[in-house]
């Protein structure tokens, strides 16, 4: 079982908190997870706003590929409707090379408004651009040629460097939208598991494996997950839960902001209408942040390992991809915890079998 280490660098921890220190020291985190025996790390992409401050993932693995020898570089996600195809291509075929093959992408459709705004995007245009601009960077990553597009009209274009190898096996999406799902189905990608049930809960449906079928048969199995998360590790088992859900509730509270849950606007946006079904009432938020504190995996490395195997049976996952900075945690926390997996559950889960591994696809391209 491959697993990787997650971060949506959210700061979270106020003004007085210098945003460069925090950046320094997630960064420093990630380059940890290597030497803690992470298969992979993982950055997300968000501008404006101290719930994540990562502008831009490629740029931040390539300063972690010279750092590292061995751990995968993951994207978690690059919003694609805020990105020129023939910039992201070139920057994704750079990583790739200075890494030496270990890049990972993960590509999502974007939600936030004053992310849109701020950066000059049309976002009543986001579907249609995420459209385009996939279905012109998997091809020109693949072959080295870029062309095409409605909106860019890219005249035909050979990208160099080249691309290093293929990144089949090595493409996924988060996004969630049926028509996301369809291209991202069309162009091969798996898919992340971002938010989690609680413990026990029912899996809401499927709807990757129906749109998988829908464009490549009934009889195809899409590839299998990524499932992510946020952990809290500790010897006490009432000290991880009392503070893992803390930490996971800040996350939610914060994300209520930056997407606007409380009101309708954003599914008032053309491509967006099935937020609707996601606005929670003003009265109802703490209870809405109370019950997404109880997605946190948290507790001893015996009740982690009990979670994730649950985890394991409801989704067969091709991977892991924990969170365990998360919600302001002082920096010293974060680390105990990380530490702690990577020493009591990190071997174990290593060590379970998955009908199909992440780490499958880099042995394929090195054969």
């Amino acid at each position: 079982m491959h697993v990787g280490m997650a971060t949506g660098f959210a700061h979270q921890r106020g003004h007085d908190y210098p945003d460069a220190q925090f950046i320094r020291e997630e960064v420093d985190n990630c380059v940890l997870a290597e030497e803690l025996g992470f298969d992979s790390v993982w950055i997300t992409e968000h501008h404006f706003t101290d719930y994540s401050m990562c502008t831009n993932p490629l740029q931040v693995l390539s300063y972690i590929a010279g750092r590292t020898r061995r751990v995968r570089l993951g994207t978690q996600v690059i919003v694609v409707p805020w990105h020129d195809p023939v910039r992201l291509a070139e920057q994704i075929i750079m990583l790739d090379i200075l890494s030496n093959g270990r890049a990972v992408l993960g590509f999502g459709r974007g939600l936030a408004r004053h992310e849109f705004q701020g950066l000059r995007v049309d976002q009543a245009r986001a579907r249609e651009l995420y459209d385009e601009i996939l279905g012109m960077v998997i091809p020109a990553i693949e072959s080295g040629i870029i062309e095409g597009g409605a909106t860019f009209d890219q005249p035909r274009r050979e990208l160099r460097p080249k691309p290093l190898r293929s990144f089949a096996g090595r493409k996924f999406c988060g996004s969630f939208s049926d028509s996301s799902l369809k291209v991202a189905a069309e162009l091969g990608f798996g898919r992340m598991i971002l938010q989690l049930p609680q413990r026990g809960a029912a899996l809401p449906p499927d709807d990757y494996d129906r749109v998988w079928k829908e464009v490549h048969g009934s009889s195809s199995l899409p590839p299998a997950p990524i499932v992510s998360g946020q952990y809290f590790v500790d010897d006490s088992a009432d000290r991880a839960l009392e503070l893992g859900a803390r930490y996971t509730a800040t996350t939610m509270r914060h994300a209520i902001t930056n997407y606007e849950m409380t009101s309708d606007a954003v599914s008032r946006i053309p491509g967006y209408e099935g937020y609707a079904a996601r606005v929670v009432p003003a009265d109802r938020v703490e209870d809405y942040v109370a019950a997404f504190g109880k997605t946190v995996i948290a507790g001893t490395p015996q009740m982690i390992l009990e979670r994730m195997d649950e985890l394991r049976r409801l989704y067969g996952p091709q991977a892991f991809l924990p969170h365990v900075y998360f919600g302001g945690m002082p920096q010293e926390e974060a680390l105990r915890s990380m530490r702690m997996f990577a020493a009591t559950v990190l071997p174990e889960v290593k060590s379970w079998t998955a009908e199909s591994s992440l780490d499958n696809a880099f042995l394929r391209l090195a054969a």
